[in-house]
């Protein structure tokens, strides 16, 4: 069995954690182990705090969207979320970009280094004219008797 969603959320800030609940009820429903399934709902938060935050277009339109798809499927969990906005600079696309830690008095900058730290596998990529997506997946490991358990 797996398991997959997709959902198109506005750009504020109430969205990150609508998404994060949902993921993280997904995973206890199916059986994923917690500790698992808590390093996956950060990794999406940020995610999603960066696409709230830098998702949009120059005009700061309030009503941008952004899409989050997440797939549990046998041993893998693989997380997706895309925006509308100007996308990566060139220092930062591809896999496992070479990013800079945010300076230690720095309020942000964190999120894709932390995102990089929580999952086994990170990808960043812009959609030419679409904005930035950002995918990461993570292998599962299971409680006893969970629902997707790879036997």
């Amino acid at each position: 069995m797996s398991i997959w969603w997709s959902l198109h959320l506005r750009r504020e800030a109430a969205s990150v954690p609508l998404a994060r609940r949902l993921l993280l009820g997904t995973m206890e429903t199916a059986g994923v182990d917690p500790d698992i399934s808590y390093d996956l709902s950060v990794a999406l938060s940020e995610a999603c705090a960066n696409a709230v935050e830098h998702g949009g277009d120059d005009s700061g339109t309030p009503s941008a969207e952004y899409r989050v798809t997440a797939y549990l499927d046998g041993e893998k969990c693989r997380i997706e979320v895309a925006d509308s906005g100007p996308g990566f600079p060139p220092s930062r696309r591809g896999q496992r970009a070479a990013l800079r830690p945010a300076h230690a008095s720095a309020e942000s900058g964190r999120g894709l280094c932390l995102i990089e730290q929580l999952a086994d596998h990170v990808h960043f990529r812009n959609r030419p004219g679409q904005g930035a997506v950002v995918s990461f997946d993570k292998i599962l490991k299971w409680r006893e008797g969970a629902l997707l358990k790879v036997s």
